[in-house]
């Protein structure tokens, strides 16, 4: 696999003209797919030249390399279901129902979210699969740190597997959120997540 080359250092104009084109790729990935998004399609929403788009991404797979990981960081955004500071039972339960909500009001529908491009990329393209398990992983992360936390002051028992418990969390998202947006119904997310939570409350000290 092939190393990526180190990001250019860009002047605060070149860094909103590559976030456009970023932007542009990620809402015609979210309602065309990956192969359904052509470099001309982005190149027009962006509203770039030819030789402005290729001088920040020299092919449609940078492209998508830098998709992914805006989609990767937006989980430690605001503004979104976020995966930081989930060291109490009260933020998973917050965290749980943010995605459980952002999946209502975008009608349980697709969007490029990691998982989306996991589901087109994840056989084809190894270096984009080894992009987006980056990814989970540092979300697998962020989790893991959140119970690490709560072990500590005592919440969590002693012999709770907590990568386990992060995995379980983690997958309950992703698996839930997939059988709602292609069953258009927001139950298996709940059910999923309810049932991750359930898992780590089953560890709970006295």
């Amino acid at each position: 696999m092939t190393e990526p080359s180190k990001p250019r250092r860009l002047t605060p104009k070149g860094q909103a003209t590559r976030n456009r084109i970023i932007d542009a790729a990620t809402g015609l990935i979210a309602q065309h797919g990956v192969a359904g998004t052509a470099i001309e399609d982005v190149r027009a929403a962006a509203g770039v030249s030819g030789s402005q788009l290729y001088h920040y991404f020299d092919s449609k797979q940078a492209l998508i390399r830098a998709v992914i990981t805006r989609q990767a960081d937006s989980a430690l955004e605001s503004g979104g279901p976020r995966i930081t500071a989930l060291d109490s039972f009260e933020a998973l339960r917050a965290w749980a129902d943010a995605a459980i909500e952002r999946q209502l009001e975008n009608d349980c529908r697709g969007d490029c979210s990691l998982g989306t491009l996991a589901g087109e990329l994840g056989v084809t393209d190894e270096e984009s699969r080894a992009d987006i398990a980056n990814g989970f992983l540092r979300w697998k992360d962020l989790i893991l740190g959140g119970l690490r936390a709560m072990r500590e002051r005592g919440e969590l028992r002693a012999d709770a597997d907590l990568e386990e418990l992060a995995f379980s969390l983690l997958s309950a998202l992703q698996g839930g959120v997939l059988l709602s947006q292609t069953m258009r119904n927001v139950q298996p997310l709940q059910a999923s997540m309810n049932a991750a939570l359930a898992y780590v409350h089953s560890f709970a000290t006295a």
